[in-house]
């Protein structure tokens, strides 16, 4: 089944990419899954095995910060409509700007700061964020933003008491059977090689590529989480199931997944739901031929998850 998807992800390996990790299921249903390549090329070449972690970058985004962020809000920890100044002793130019803002990308938060440059080095990373321009109102338009999800990680910490890669352990990972997803591998782990730095010669292998999430330590909102197939898996199985565990445990309600995957953007540049990217009338990174209102994410070193 799906052999022509196989055959042409198999014949980018090599040429477009070094390796593919694939699957493709209906609800915790698994039709294919198939590893093809090497997660390393060079100096030493290393076969992709099954329990490969892959750093899913922006990923981590919906699979961890999302995912506790709803969490939250089902068990009335948090509101969709808490302001980001109720956080915060001083909220800059965000006070008024709510979780749902972060959430739909529509906090007028700028898209990048280089919290990790030199100027930056001795600040709070969340003061830095609340005290930049804004790239627009808040509501106006959405603009994908990192700075944005770091600032939402930060606030879940404060109200889940404990380091975000402690939260999505224990409201995520653990509930979902995600085994091996983990924030900052433990060395010997086998990870896919993602990019060598030219100034160092050093491989981005077994920690974070992302700048920002690397300077914050690894573990950060926007970034940071390590994932195998069998973990993405198990979290699509969910996402295909709105809202239920492989487990048979309901996860998040059926009504606020539901809510998660509408459009909150109409007549903006992105459709976008409850951290999830939504096929609306824009370009949308996985084609033409998904239907509208199909939803998921990707990540900047090539991960990518899709429910149709």
């Amino acid at each position: 089944m799906f052999d022509l998807t196989l055959q042409l992800i198999g014949e980018g390996v090599g040429i477009a990419y070094p390796c593919a990790a694939v699957a493709i299921g209906r609800g915790h249903a698994v039709f294919a899954r198939e590893f093809m390549g090497k997660r390393q090329t060079e100096p030493a070449e290393f076969p992709l095995t099954e329990d490969t972690l892959f750093d899913i970058a922006s990923l981590s985004k919906l699979v961890a910060t999302t995912m506790i962020a709803l969490k939250f809000i089902d068990s009335k920890k948090i509101s969709l409509y808490d302001r980001v100044g109720s956080f915060f002793d001083n909220a800059g130019n965000f006070a008024d700007c709510r979780i749902f803002d972060l959430l739909t990308h529509t906090s007028g938060i700028q898209p990048g700061i280089p919290l990790y440059d030199g100027r930056y080095k001795n600040e709070d990373p969340c003061r830095v964020i609340l005290d930049s321009e804004r790239c627009c109102e808040t509501g106006k338009e959405v603009f994908y933003s990192c700075m944005g999800y770091i600032l939402l990680g930060r606030i879940l910490e404060k109200v889940g008491g404990e380091p975000l890669d402690k939260l999505a352990e224990k409201y995520v990972f653990s509930p979902l059977g995600m085994q091996t997803a983990c924030y900052n591998p433990k060395k010997g782990m086998p990870v896919a090689a993602t990019e060598k730095y030219a100034a160092t010669g050093e491989w981005a292998t077994g920690h974070v590529h992302d700048e920002n999430a690397y300077f914050l330590g690894g573990v950060s909102g926007n970034a940071g989480v390590f994932a195998s197939l069998d973990d993405m898996i198990a979290f699509a199985g969910m996402c295909s199931s709105f809202g239920m565990a492989k487990s048979g445990e309901r996860f998040i309600s059926k009504e606020l997944f539901t809510l998660a995957i509408s459009n909150h953007s109409e007549g903006k540049a992105d459709s976008r739901g409850l951290g999830f990217q939504l096929k609306g009338n824009s370009d949308f990174p996985m084609g033409s031929l998904l239907p509208v209102g199909s939803y998921g994410h990707t990540g900047f070193t090539g991960t990518s998850l899709y429910v149709d």
